[in-house]
């Protein structure tokens, strides 16, 4: 099965009335079986109001305005003592014991408790019964159709005093959706990373040359940073092998700069960190000190560019703009950029802190890399934010997923879809072509197998491009990709051989065979290769032209 056969439960919630405000309407709109769609009415109660108030007052960030209480009087202030609710019937020995933590777990409680009630729970149950069944985690999409409750944390909802949080778990992948969506168009197949790195104005920046040349550092750390985790084994897995990844930065570009970037990059990821405001239109990015960009205008050439990935390091990316007292529906950045048929757009709930959001940054790029689904490779790394700043901060509440009801979440390809697609002869994100190239047999009968879409995997498994049945060939024994290094200086594209075997694999070099074992090695046209037994038949690698 691959990412898209995940089962999916997909849940609504809407005000029913102008007239009866705290009456709600909750129903599921996509279940993984027929009697999965069912519905349930709800109150919005005084106590998870006065809860919701409280964990405002204590997480809220940075003096950002508080969000209009959720009912019709205001609160009084929560008593200091309060407990969780206890649904277990005994104490937890997992259970945070600080007030803070308290607060976030009642908070989450209390939020699942008030969706997942009656019919929506058993609908729930049988959902994740049957992806347990499938041994695949279950997709659970949440669609907020009322503004007002836009702004609640729903990725800290948990079942139970000590259960994990709907968003940390990989066996319940949580993320936020909208079906007021235009069907999204045939996505290319990507093999690779190819993220554009955008940084803006930060909030505190001064127009000097000093504050310039600190941000195009930052933006070659930054880059780096991105480069070398999806490059390292994140879970010690030896039957995944990250992709590779192709990082351009754009430091303060104009409008017209990045567009003309975005539209002749090819890529499928952008990050962009800098200042950003609320607006009606989806928020203000500001770009430049004297130049900015809407989302509503940004989500214009992300579609048109197939941009399957934007993630913003700014604070109110998923915060809805207000006016007045009123939250305005679909005007935060995440929400208009989905509504315009962007695949996935994270978010940030709230200001976030730089080392925060670095740490995110490297885990969730490495996921990626490692080619995890968008929703999971969320949860691990949002699970490195809660085990470095713990569970009483809000640093791990702040990331907020939303994605397009159509999109299965799939960045990279994953192997066990099989054989890449040839890429067309068009110029690729660089402005080059992938040199063709192949193995070939040396002996009779002869064979030969073409590298394609960039890369090629030789192995004993059956989801190999190249399959050697010889008891020296490990499952997955190496791989043979094409790097394109163009953007460094005096760096030639070319092709390498990964080894990740155990025996190793033998190379044909001016001073005979030599062993090349957990290693990347270069290979030029002409290279003959033997993989796991040097008495073995040898290859050739043949690069076109």
């Amino acid at each position: 099965m691959t990412a898209s056969d995940n089962p999916c439960l997909s849940l609504a919630i809407a005000r029913l009335t102008a007239a009866e405000p705290q009456h709600y309407a909750i129903w599921v709109f996509q279940a993984p079986y027929p009697g999965g769609y069912v519905h349930h009415d709800r109150m919005w109660t005084q106590p998870l109001s006065e809860l919701w108030q409280h964990w405002q007052s204590i997480f809220s960030l940075r003096g950002l305005p508080m969000v209009p209480y959720v009912g019709t009087t205001p609160p009084p202030p929560l008593p200091l003592d309060f407990s969780p609710p206890d649904t277990t019937g005994s104490p937890n020995a997992n259970q945070p014991t600080s007030y803070t933590g308290r607060l976030m777990q009642n908070l989450g409680v209390s939020l699942w408790q008030w969706l997942f009630d009656g019919s929506i729970q058993s609908s729930f149950n049988q959902s994740q019964g049957i992806a347990m069944g499938q041994m695949r985690p279950l997709r659970l999409r949440l669609e907020i159709r009322d503004p007002d409750l836009i702004p609640l944390p729903w990725e800290i909802m948990q079942p139970q005093a000590g259960k994990q949080a709907a968003s940390l778990s990989q066996q319940i992948l949580f993320s936020r959706t909208t079906s007021d969506v235009d069907p999204l168009p045939v996505l290319r197949s990507e093999q690779f990373l190819r993220i554009l790195l955008v940084l803006g104005v930060d909030a505190a920046e001064t127009p000097d040359s000093r504050a310039q040349l600190d941000l195009e550092q930052e933006a070659i750390s930054l880059a780096k940073v991105l480069e070398t985790a999806a490059t390292t084994d994140l879970r010690n897995n030896r039957m995944t092998t990250p992709a590779l990844c192709q990082v351009r930065t754009l430091v303060q570009p104009s409008p017209a700069e990045l567009i003309n970037c975005l539209e002749s990059g090819n890529y499928n990821v952008l990050f962009y960190a800098g200042h950003g405001t609320p607006a009606p239109d989806g928020g203000m990015l500001l770009l430049h000190p004297e130049a900015s960009i809407s989302g509503t205008e940004l989500a214009q050439v992300l579609v048109r560019c197939q941009v399957r990935l934007a993630v913003f390091n700014a604070c109110w990316g998923a915060q809805p703009d207000q006016q007045g007292q009123q939250t305005i529906p679909r005007s935060s950045l995440a929400e208009v950029l989905i509504h315009h048929g962007v695949p996935a757009v994270l978010g940030m709930r709230d200001s976030v802190a730089d080392q925060e959001a670095l740490t995110f940054i490297q885990v969730f790029a490495r996921a990626l890399a490692e080619r995890s689904p968008i929703d999971e490779a969320v949860a691990i790394a949002r699970q490195q934010l809660l085990t470095l700043y713990k569970f009483n901060q809000p640093a791990w509440t702040l990331p907020v997923l939303y994605m397009h009801p159509e999109f299965n979440g799939e960045l990279i390809r994953p192997f066990t879809e099989g054989v890449t697609e040839i890429p067309d002869a068009s110029p690729s994100w660089l402005g080059r072509q992938t040199p063709m190239a192949y193995l070939r047999s040396m002996a009779s009968p002869n064979q030969m197998w073409s590298v394609r879409g960039g890369i090629m995997r030789v192995g004993r498994g059956e989801g190999n491009d190249v399959v050697l049945q010889q008891p020296e060939v490990s499952r997955e024994h190496a791989e043979i990709f094409y790097r394109d290094s163009s953007w460094k200086e005096d760096v030639e594209p070319t092709y390498l051989l990964r080894d990740r075997s155990r025996w190793g694999t033998w190379v044909l070099g001016t001073e005979g065979w030599h062993k090349v074992h957990h290693q990347e090695v270069p290979l030029s046209s002409k290279t003959q290769l033997k993989f796991g037994n040097p008495r073995s038949q040898a290859l050739e690698f043949i690069i076109e032209g």
